[in-house]
């Protein structure tokens, strides 16, 4: 009986052991983006006395700094939080950590490194590949979309449904998918909002290309007429945001 309690307490302290390593020790702390918008901020406290532990954001890795929490039990010999209000996943992080005798340090700062683990399967495919048609293709199915929300078919309101094959894509750009290319003559006609020619692609032999927004010169709306085989496919538009 004696040999087996022995042997938990082993494994019991083994396991810990392990999940202390997992974090970095104060002041240093681990810094996690484990998908759907979540940054998990976690750390061990080797120090004897600790007054207040503080996780601060900022865009910049230098300055403006804000506080996003004061923990409430700083001496927790493990300690962490969740950020799901992040403008982005790009942000920097660090602790102000004061001690015992008013004595303070800030932890030099860090971004998040990504736990591919915890993501989901669309998210592994963003990081993979971010401008992927598979990744920016808009919904095919906008009723979905409108049963989610409580809507269907018979309130659906006015809502831009954007093409599926020229369409705006995360990255900014322009991007055109072409089924069965390599089969078919594909071409493509762009106007600004006001049906004013801007130019014209011959001859497109890739099935996904990526047209650069600085080709349209200002943000705004756009149309544009795809033909295959000469014919015309398809008449629509897309947006281009303010960002350049």
């Amino acid at each position: 009986m004696k040999k087996y309690i022995l042997l938990l307490s082993i494994i019991v302290t083994t396991a810990t052991c392990s999940r202390l390593l997992a974090q970095d020790t104060l002041p240093k702390f681990s810094l996690k983006n484990v998908g759907n918008n979540r940054i998990i901020i976690s750390w061990t406290n080797g120090y004897q006395r600790v007054k207040q532990i503080s996780i601060q954001r900022s865009a910049d890795s230098l300055k403006n700094y804000k506080t996003i929490l004061t923990v409430p039990d700083p001496m927790n010999k493990e300690n962490g939080y969740a950020d799901t209000k992040a403008t982005s996943d790009h942000m920097f992080y660090r602790l102000f950590i004061v001690l015992d005798g008013a004595m303070f340090i800030f932890s030099n700062p860090k971004r998040p490194i990504i736990d591919s683990l915890q993501l989901t399967e669309a998210e592994r495919k963003k990081m993979l590949d971010p401008f992927s048609i598979e990744v920016n293709k808009p919904e095919k199915n906008i009723d979905s979309a409108l049963k989610a929300a409580g809507m269907d078919s018979r309130n659906k309101p006015n809502i831009f449904v954007p093409s599926m094959y020229v369409y705006t894509a995360r990255d900014g750009n322009i991007h055109l998918n072409l089924p069965d290319v390599a089969s078919k003559k594909y071409s493509v006609k762009f106007y600004d909002e006001n049906d004013n020619f801007l130019f014209e692609i011959h001859n497109l032999k890739e099935q996904s290309l990526i047209i650069d927004k600085t080709n349209f010169y200002h943000a705004g709306w756009f149309k544009f007429e795809l033909f295959v085989d000469e014919k015309l496919k398809e008449k629509h538009k897309f947006y281009l945001e303010k960002e350049f």
